[in-house]
């Protein structure tokens, strides 16, 4: 990957989330991008939601393993990030590294909200409660049809308890993310993950270097 700044003193801490539905071809992307900043000489942690930490990893496996209403899916969500955002995301970025996240809470509205119909206000109260104002820097949002998702989702795995619902499900969950991305635009770019590799990789810098120099 190319460098996206030759200004290599900067030393803030940097947030940027990975969303899209299941097969969106995010998570090719995320070591691709630790690459770019690692050449420019910045410490970069690479993690994921649910999961991050040994007690979210946990969490995690439950979430996708066992049949649960949208409510105790959803506090077991938060609890995980709670967990990962006191471990290992705020430390992280006070000590000035790049945080790459495969998924943060706009999943949480896409997949439990949309997808699950399940309250917005609840899960508001909850992402304040978590949180206390923490967002992404920058939120990459790669939006695919959710058939062509699921022909590559097929191609390599056998899918998880959300990987096997239909195709009317991450309709919902793309709307989910549509919803969230218009109500936050500023943080949201919105990548066409139905493009080739290094089309998708050419948006990614492009909307990483839009922030400055990092």
């Amino acid at each position: 990957m190319t460098p996206m700044s030759s200004d290599t003193t900067v030393t803030r801490g940097l947030f940027i989330s990975f969303e899209g539905i299941d097969g969106a071809g995010k998570s090719t992307h995320i070591e691709g991008l630790a690459k770019a900043f690692r050449g420019q000489g910045r410490t970069v942690t690479l993690t994921r939601e649910p999961g991050g930490t040994p007690l979210a990893e946990k969490l995690r496996a439950v979430v996708l393993g066992d049949a649960m209403d949208p409510l105790t899916e959803s506090l077991l969500v938060f609890a995980a990030r709670r967990d990962h955002l006191m471990t290992v995301i705020e430390p992280a970025l006070a000590r000035g590294e790049v945080v790459l996240c495969d998924r943060f809470t706009d999943a949480t509205f896409a997949y439990q909200g949309g997808g699950r119909g399940f309250d917005l206000g609840v899960l508001q109260a909850l992402e304040t409660w978590v949180q206390q104002g923490r967002q992404p820097d920058l939120t990459l949002w790669f939006d695919v049809a959710p058939a062509v998702a699921a022909a590559r989702r097929a191609a390599v795995r056998a899918p998880d308890r959300f990987e096997a619902q239909d195709q009317a499900f991450f309709e919902r969950v793309r709307d989910g993310y549509a919803a969230r991305a218009a109500a936050q635009p500023r943080r949201f770019a919105r990548i066409d993950a139905g493009q080739t590799p290094g089309e998708v990789q050419a948006q990614v810098l492009a909307a990483v270097r839009a922030l400055g120099p990092w």
